[in-house]
């Protein structure tokens, strides 16, 4: 065979593939079409195979022949292959046509929960002041949670406090007073001492204002220098932190078996500023903690001498810091996970 003979021949083959290319609709006939004209048993396959017993300088000639044939069919397999998956692209896109006249999908941002607010805010003040955050459990003995803070067996302040049993000697505490008793015994009579004791505590409590379980951050200091001065001072500046510079605080004496002198600490009433409304119970104040000297028999408990060194504390509920500074009339509302309740504490 001449090489015009081959010539032609290739040239035929690839009429033959052009024609046929027009008639192909699918991927199905697609395939097809490639396993015809560039499979193993295509006419191109034929002439490769037809190439054996030529000698080198025909197969030179006669290869480069068929690779043009080659690639002119591919392009022409390439082109039906992009104008059959764009026919399948709009067929996709016409059975899920967008209405643009429906309203759109907005995704509204969360917020931080406005128990959670308080306790950073309070955190983040106590933390600048050179505090240091300490923690833990739930389950306590009762040594820790009573007998190390100045509440023996026969203490009367264990009525409303000694609540959940959980096992002999085994409570869930009361108030996060266990965690200063477990830093006091850990510490070992070494000073200073400055931290700070946010957690969940739990007592026999159940009305609007007030939940079997809640929220308590006490701090303790225990250094040569502490004194009661210091301490009115750090209450003074938490209050007006969290409720406003210009907030009126007093102090007032109280009764705590693990502090001596003890106090509570007000602010005025910042609904009627301090002439007396309903909110204030028309006092003109708000009752907001309740703090004092730690007592020498807490300190002598845990291992300190009360003749070298004396300490404060203080503590309060996130539950009602968080309920006065954002408007909640009902503690439940901070448990029940309304979304509608905690988009209002959202910044937009």
């Amino acid at each position: 065979m001449t090489i015009e003979e081959f010539r032609l021949q290739c040239e035929k083959a690839l009429e033959a593939c052009r024609k046929e290319s027009l008639e192909v609709d699918s991927l199905d006939t697609l395939n097809a079409f490639k396993g015809r004209h560039l499979g193993k048993k295509s006419a191109l396959t034929g002439f490769y195979q037809g190439m054996r017993d030529l000698s080198p300088e025909e197969k030179k000639t006669f290869g480069q022949i068929l690779s043009d044939l080659k690639t002119a069919m591919t392009e022409i397999y390439e082109e039906r292959l992009k104008a059959i998956d764009e026919q399948i692209l709009l067929a996709k896109m016409a059975k899920r046509k967008v209405d643009i006249t429906l309203p759109g999908f907005h995704s509204e941002r969360g917020t931080l929960h406005p128990y959670f607010k308080t306790v950073r805010e309070i955190v983040d003040f106590f933390v600048g002041l050179g505090f240091t955050v300490a923690d833990g459990p739930e389950v306590e003995t009762d040594e820790n949670n009573f007998e190390r803070v100045n509440i023996p067996k026969d203490h009367p302040a264990r009525d409303m406090q000694d609540s959940f049993s959980i096992a002999d000697g085994w409570i869930l505490r009361s108030h996060t007073s266990a965690v200063q008793s477990r830093v006091m015994k850990a510490m070992e009579g070494k000073e200073p001492v400055k931290i700070l004791c946010p957690g969940k505590v739990y007592r026999r409590d159940n009305d609007a204002t007030h939940s079997h379980q809640f929220g308590q951050i006490e701090g303790l200091v225990i250094a040569r220098e502490a004194t009661f001065a210091n301490l009115l001072e750090l209450l003074t500046k938490l209050l007006r932190h969290l409720f406003g510079e210009k907030r009126a605080v007093r102090f007032r004496p109280s009764f705590f078996p693990f502090t001596e002198p003890s106090i509570e600490a007000d602010i005025s009433c910042f609904e009627c500023n301090g002439k007396g409304c309903s909110f204030c119970k028309h006092t003109g104040w708000i009752e907001i903690l309740g703090a004092g000297m730690v007592h020498p028999n807490v300190l002598r408990i845990n291992g300190y001498d009360e003749s070298l060194c004396q300490g404060f504390a203080f503590g309060l509920g996130i539950d009602r810091i968080a309920m006065l500074k954002y408007g909640i009339d009902d503690i439940k509302k901070l448990y029940l996970d309304d979304v509608d309740f905690l988009a209002q504490f959202r910044k937009e």
